[in-house]
C-alpha cells in the first residue's frame, strides 16, 4: 500500500523535530501530581493537529467509591487526564491509545550520570526519568498519528489518543477515562515491552503481614519472642507459596520468566530500641496476580497460606499474623493471541520488520486490565523501550526502536480502522 510507505517516510524525515519533542516531555518532572505541565504541552499539540481534546481534573471523591479504584494520595490535585479524539468518517473500527505520563520519583541522584529530567542525547539514545517508562511510547502513539494526518490519509475508524495519570499508582487516570464514557473497540498500550508483544498482563496487589512477637529486656532476650526471628519463617512460608503458585503456570507466553508471577518483600520495619526483643515486625510487599485469575481469589490463597504458620511454628497459634491489603494494585488482563486485533498489529509488525514478534505475557500490571475488566475492551502492549530500564537511574530508549515503533503503530491504525478510499 502506497500511503503506509508515505507514513514511514513521513517518520524518517522528521526524526530531529520528534527526539527534540521527546527531550521536552522527558523535561518536564512529572511525579504524581505535578502532571500537569506535560499534559498542557500534549494538549496543545493535539490542538495543532486538529483533534477534539478533553482535558480535565480527576474527581477524587468520585473515583474513590469505585471498587476498582486504588491512588497513593487524597486529591488529584495538579493531576489531569487529556484525551484527544481524531475522528474517522465512519464505518471502521476504533481504537484507543493509551499511554501514561507519571513518572516515579528519581531516586538516588548520585546514581546518576547526567540531570535525571535532562532529556540528554547520546548517540541513539535519549536519557531521562520517563524516557523508556513511558514517554517514549507515548510519543510513538503521536507520530503515528501525526504522520497519518500528514500524509493526507482519511481513516474510517477514530482513534483515541489517552495522556493519562496515576497509573504508577494503580490506574486512576485510565479508570477516570473509563467512567468519562471513552470506549473504543481495541486498546493499544505502548509500554516498554523492548518491541514484544503482550497479549496478556499480569495483576498485582500491595501487603502488609504483622507480624507479633514478645518484647523482653535485651540483657533477658531468652524471656521474650523476637518478632524480627519469626518474620524468617513468615519469609520462607511466603517464598514457598510463590513457589507453589507458580508451579502451576503452564502458559507457554511465561516460558522464559522464571518467575511468573512473583510475590516480592520490598520494605520490613519492626522493633523500638536496640536493648528490647522486638515485639512486631511490618513486612510490605507485592502479590502478582496470573491473567485469569481474581484478585479475591488470591488475596484468600494468600491469607490461607498464613493462617497456617501454627503447624510449622507453634507460636503463631498464640501470635497468629494479620495481613492487610492496601495501597497500590493493577488488574490482570488478557486477550486471545487469535483476535483480530492481535492478528492486525502482529502484521504490521511483520510488514515493516520482515520477522515474526516475540509475543509474551507481561512480567508486570499495566492499565490494560483496567480497559478489559471494566470497559470489555481488548488490548494489547506493545512499546519501545527496555522494561529493565523502567524505575532505573540512567534510564534511557533507544530512539531507533521508538521510531520503528512508531512506524508499526502507524500501519496497525491503517489496517484496524481501514482507510477511505
Amino acid at each position: 500500500m502506497e500511503y503506509i510507505e508515505t507514513v514511514r517516510q513521513y517518520i524518517e524525515n522528521h526524526r530531529n523535530d520528534y527526539t527534540t519533542l521527546l527531550q521536552e516531555m522527558v523535561q518536564q518532572p512529572s511525579t504524581a501530581g505535578n502532571e500537569r505541565g506535560i499534559q498542557n504541552l500534549i494538549a496543545d499539540r493535539l490542538e495543532q493537529l486538529g483533534l477534539q481534546v478533553d482535558k480535565w481534573q480527576l474527581d477524587y471523591d468520585m473515583l474513590s467509591k469505585h471498587e476498582a479504584f486504588c491512588a497513593s494520595r487524597n486529591d488529584f490535585e495538579g493531576s489531569e487526564n487529556v484525551v484527544g479524539t481524531l475522528k474517522g468518517s465512519g464505518n471502521g473500527r476504533s481504537i484507543i491509545l493509551n499511554g501514561h505520563v507519571d513518572v516515579v520519583p528519581e531516586g538516588d541522584l548520585e546514581q546518576w550520570e547526567d540531570e535525571p529530567f535532562s532529556g540528554t542525547v547520546k548517540g541513539d539514545q535519549l536519557f531521562g526519568r520517563g524516557a523508556t517508562d513511558m514517554k517514549g511510547g507515548n510519543l510513538a502513539s503521536l507520530v503515528a498519528i501525526e504522520a497519518i494526518k500528514a500524509s493526507g490519509i482519511q481513516l474510517k475508524g477514530d482513534i483515541l489518543y489517552q495522556s493519562v495519570v496515576e497509573e504508577e499508582s494503580g490506574g486512576s487516570g485510565t479508570l477516570a477515562a473509563i467512567e468519562r464514557g471513552y470506549r473504543a473497540d481495541a486498546a493499544l498500550i505502548p509500554e516498554p515491552t523492548n518491541m514484544r508483544m503482550f497479549p496478556k498482563q499480569q495483576g498485582s496487589i500491595w501487603f502488609r503481614v504483622f507480624i507479633h512477637g514478645k518484647s523482653a529486656h535485651g540483657g533477658t532476650r531468652y524471656k521474650g519472642v523476637s518478632a524480627i526471628a519469626k518474620s524468617n519463617v513468615v519469609y520462607e512460608q511466603i517464598l514457598f507459596l510463590e513457589k507453589e503458585r507458580n508451579e502451576g503456570v503452564t502458559d507457554p507466553l511465561y516460558k522464559s520468566n522464571p518467575i511468573p508471577i512473583p510475590i516480592n518483600i520490598g520494605r520490613i520495619e519492626g522493633g523500638n530500641w536496640p536493648s528490647s526483643v522486638p515485639d512486631q515486625v511490618v513486612l510490605e510487599g507485592r502479590m502478582g496476580i496470573a491473567p485469569g485469575e481474581s484478585i479475591e481469589k488470591a488475596k484468600k490463597e494468600f491469607e490461607n497460606h498464613l493462617a497456617k504458620l501454627s503447624e510449622i511454628d507453634e507460636w503463631f497459634a498464640k501470635a497468629p499474623v494479620k495481613v492487610e491489603w492496601f495501597g497500590a494494585r493493577w488488574l490482570p488482563g488478557e486477550i486471545d493471541e487469535d483476535h483480530d486485533f492481535m492478528k492486525t498489529i502482529r502484521q504490521a509488525y511483520e510488514n515493516y520488520k520482515g520477522k515474526a514478534p516475540q509475543i509474551e505475557a507481561s512480567p508486570w500490571g499495566t492499565d490494560g486490565g483496567l480497559l478489559t475488566q471494566l470497559a470489555d475492551i481488548p488490548v494489547v502492549v506493545f512499546g519501545p523501550g527496555e522494561t529493565n530500564m523502567a524505575h532505573y537511574p540512567n534510564e534511557y530508549i533507544d530512539l531507533n526502536h521508538m521510531f520503528d515503533t512508531a512506524a508499526i503503530i502507524a500501519e496497525t491504525l491503517i489496517l484496524w480502522c481501514g482507510v477511505e478510499q
